[in-house]
């Protein structure tokens, strides 16, 4: 029955478990273990899974059945636990957890962290000597991992960055020592030693963020990963020179936290590969099967890759669109074209990206879509000669432009020339700023509807921070 507490049971619901409260109705005796089970593994926050256990003792025994625990310190939780008012009367973070899991029977997953917004926390506003959320702490994970390792299929551990990165952290390594079944582990936030690390052959994902690595660190992440088919790099800091060498791996997140000399990936099997970096003196890629890329440089002074003939799906980004393009090989395989300019300003018009480079380098794409940056260079270099007489991109059927329009006249001609150029086009839809004038896009694509009928035509309103909101208009 339900254990008294010294208050009514209905205020030690949570959200998530009045969804289930006509079960409530009856003594926990009356449900099924199974159903329990159930309800206790919709619980996404296991704070919650604390609290019910209090609760009832049926709650309490069969909680120990859940297969993952995920447990989050909240911005919120981490100030009461600062306050002088409130301290006393928190539980530590990490007694929580390790009440959670002592007695835990079959855990999968295991997810523990701090909130995203402990990041913005000024150094000045934490005591150096402080670990209470130090989380990768190797003496904390051991108190824990060794009880549930065995049935362990994902590990996510995301440290608190202040009481973390100026201790170097074993922590991979004891992972590596104990979790031979472990197929996805991800590490956030953490200064990590690769000393001692073992091979984990059975891990197919992995995820490090934010974390301090060096070369030879990320060396021996290659040799003792073997099979990873998934790799996340988010700002991983410290590497120089990094190299990715990996025979299995089919998808790539790659977001560099500084300005790398020279960026390798030799990846005989990568299809999905998504780079963002700063300016690389040499960027190397060997992928001979990626279909899917997506590549933010702001420059690059030595792009070499082999020729990508899986290639279909291609995001640019850069500040120097031009020269990449030049470094390009042959796009005759892509389909789908997503192409900006970063950090656009009036005063780069000199770098003169046209549409004609595009239309020489991917001659068969079928959607293009151009952000801003990308469409205001190619509109300004477009008032200064026009469209040279070269061959278009005959089997593009949509364009989505992301319009800037400083001169509605201008912008007009601009579009009328790319609709007699690509004779198949059907399908085009203009985004513009929220800063435009609404008039002005009402003549816009007045002008657009009258002068190509046959192309299906949509406008928008691009919101910073939300989705664009499409209008469609004529046909």
């Amino acid at each position: 029955m339900v254990a008294n507490t010294g208050q009514p049971f209905e205020t030690t619901l949570i959200p998530s478990i009045q969804l289930f409260w006509p079960f409530f109705f009856f003594s926990m005796e009356d449900l099924p273990p199974p159903l329990l089970v159930e309800i206790l593994t919709r619980l996404n926050d296991s704070t919650d899974l604390a609290r019910c256990r209090l609760a009832s003792k049926t709650l309490n025994s069969l909680s120990n059945e859940v297969h993952y625990v995920n447990l989050l310190c909240t911005f919120s939780r981490y100030l009461k636990s600062r306050s002088p008012e409130t301290k006393a009367h928190v539980t530590s973070f990490k007694a929580i957890f390790n009440n959670l899991v002592r007695e835990a029977r079959c855990l999968n997953s295991i997810s523990i962290g701090v909130d995203k917004s402990l990041r913005d926390i000024p150094y000045d506003d934490v005591d150096d000597e402080s670990d209470d959320l130090y989380l990768t702490d190797v003496g904390f994970v051991k108190e824990w991992l060794p009880k549930v390792c065995g049935e362990l299929r994902k590990l996510s551990i995301s440290d608190f960055w202040i009481q973390s990165c100026w201790r170097k952290s074993e922590v991979l390594s004891f992972i590596s020592s104990c979790c031979n079944g472990l197929i996805e582990l991800e590490l956030k936030n953490a200064w990590l030693s690769v000393d001692g690390l073992n091979p984990m052959t059975m891990v197919t994902s992995l995820t490090l963020e934010f974390i301090r690595l060096e070369d030879e660190d990320l060396n021996k992440v290659n040799d003792c990963f073997p099979s990873l088919r998934v790799l996340n790099l988010v700002r991983v800091g410290g590497l120089k020179d990094p190299k990715i060498h990996l025979l299995h791996l089919k998808s790539c997140l790659w977001i560099a936290s500084n300005a790398p000399h020279s960026l390798t990936i030799f990846a005989p099997n990568l299809v999905k590969l998504r780079l963002k970096c700063i300016k690389p003196k040499s960027l190397v890629l060997d992928t001979p099967l990626l279909s899917d890329f997506h590549l933010s440089v702001e420059e690059a002074y030595d792009f070499r890759v082999k020729e990508f003939y899986n290639l279909e799906n291609l995001q640019l980004e850069s500040s120097s669109l031009p020269s990449l393009l030049g470094m390009f090989p042959s796009g005759k395989s892509i389909k789908k074209l997503t192409v900006d300019s970063l950090k656009w300003t009036e005063a780069l018009e000199r770098r003169k990206f046209g549409l004609e480079a595009l239309f020489d380098v991917f001659p068969n794409v079928v959607s293009l879509n151009l952000g801003p940056g990308a469409w205001s260079e190619a509109e300004i270099c477009f008032q200064k000669g026009g469209l040279d007489d070269r061959n278009a991109m005959k089997e593009l059927t949509e364009i989505v432009a992301h319009l800037v329009v400083h001169d509605i006249e201008v912008t007009l001609s601009f579009i009328y020339s790319i609709l007699d150029k690509c004779t198949n086009l059907s399908d085009m839809a203009l985004l513009l700023q929220r800063k435009e004038d609404s008039r002005a896009a009402i003549s816009l694509i007045s002008n657009c509807t009258t002068y190509c009928p046959r192309v299906k035509w949509r406008w928008g309103m691009r919101k910073k921070g939300s989705e664009d909101v499409w209008v469609s208009v004529g046909i």
